[in-house]
């Protein structure tokens, strides 16, 4: 199991509910999250294979949000 933990600027609910379907159709995303109430809008998501980072800043990317690996 991986975590991914990104910086995304999906700062609303109905930015939650734009990618929404994307996440919860994903067949290698068991689970995930945004905190809009974090500074940095953190996504977390859990996938069970070889998916990136890379892989959902772009997927987020052609939804028209921004997303960024978060600095340790």
């Amino acid at each position: 199991m991986n975590l991914l933990i990104l910086k995304t600027d999906i700062k609303t609910k109905k930015g939650v509910k734009i990618i929404k379907p994307l996440f919860n159709n994903h067949p290698f995303i068991t689970n995930w999250s945004i905190d809009i109430e974090d500074i940095d809008n953190v996504l977390r998501v859990e996938t069970y294979n070889d998916l990136k980072e890379t892989d959902l800043i772009y997927m987020l990317k052609n939804r028209g949000f921004y997303c960024e690996t978060l600095p340790d």
